[in-house]
């Protein structure tokens, strides 16, 4: 994780809960008091953002301890505690919600991963995520995407060729498409293109994709893909994935499964923070 990137991320996350101040605490806390306090899972889930909450109370107060219990990536049930933290009450309390939201919405992330990749044991498909992330926090959702098993697809526009119906109908079809990606793309970047049915796959095989998105066909459709495509490019199976979908899409033998809602619908993991007696 980058920490000029995630300090950065955390500062803007304060300064919009804080303010210029925590009134609360600062009227009815004492500045002298100190406390210790545990963040405890509620819900069963899979850990993420361990460093995002670390830094929350790091950059409220130094002095507040923060100590992880558990390792990221490992999966824990209601009444376990995933870290403690000591140090100043009013610091505490401060940066209590901050920390919570990152780790509940990471949670979260990691835990829905999970079951998808749960889903799918004994396939040789991946699981893998989209640009469909919070704006400003891709870097971290993707890390809980990882953290719960899955695969990292292309970070953003810059680091992968995705030609999407929009830019097939713009440059003029699937070939023309392709062929001018590949003369403008460096070397080291791969050309995925996003087809609809298959009448197309040939086309696009024949042009030199090196990857090919089966948007929202059916199961059947992935299958004879796949064996049409006999290894000549990856395939990707991709449009309203869901958990009770995915096994069978993956025995089709398709090499990716790209699921948009393990981070624009995944639920938030129920966690609190409590002060020690």
């Amino acid at each position: 994780m980058d920490q000029f990137w995630l300090t950065d991320v955390v500062r803007r996350a304060l300064e919009e809960d804080v303010g210029p101040g925590d009134v609360t605490s600062l009227a009815c806390l004492p500045a002298s008091q100190s406390v210790r306090a545990e963040i405890v899972a509620r819900e069963p889930g899979v850990l993420a953002g361990l460093d995002a909450a670390r830094e929350v109370f790091r950059q409220v107060n130094h002095r507040l301890a923060f100590r992880g219990l558990m390792e990221e990536c490992q999966a824990f049930s209601p009444g376990n505690k995933l870290a403690d933290i000591s140090g100043p009450t009013r610091d505490l309390l401060t940066a209590e919600r901050v920390a919570l939201n990152f780790l509940q919405r990471l949670c979260g992330i990691a835990t829905l991963t999970r079951r998808y990749v749960e889903a799918i044991a004994g396939t040789s498909a991946r699981i893998v995520d989209t640009r469909k992330t919070t704006p400003g926090l891709r870097l971290l959702e993707r890390a809980a995407v990882r953290a719960g098993g899955g695969h990292n697809h292309r970070f953003g526009l810059f680091d992968g060729v995705l030609l999407k119906d929009n830019h097939l109908q713009a440059a003029g079809g699937i070939s023309a498409a392709i062929r001018a990606a590949r003369a403008a793309a460096h070397h080291l970047l791969k050309i995925e293109v996003e087809i609809e049915g298959l009448e197309q796959l040939e086309e696009a095989l024949a042009a030199g994709a090196d990857v090919i998105l089966l948007d929202n066909m059916s199961v059947a459709e992935m299958g004879e893909a796949v064996r049409r495509a006999q290894g000549r490019a990856l395939l990707e199976g991709s449009g309203g994935v869901s958990l009770e979908t995915v096994a069978e899409i993956a025995r089709t033998g398709v090499d990716f499964i790209s699921v948009g809602k393990l981070t624009h619908s995944a639920p938030a993991v129920d966690l609190s923070m409590e002060i020690c007696p």
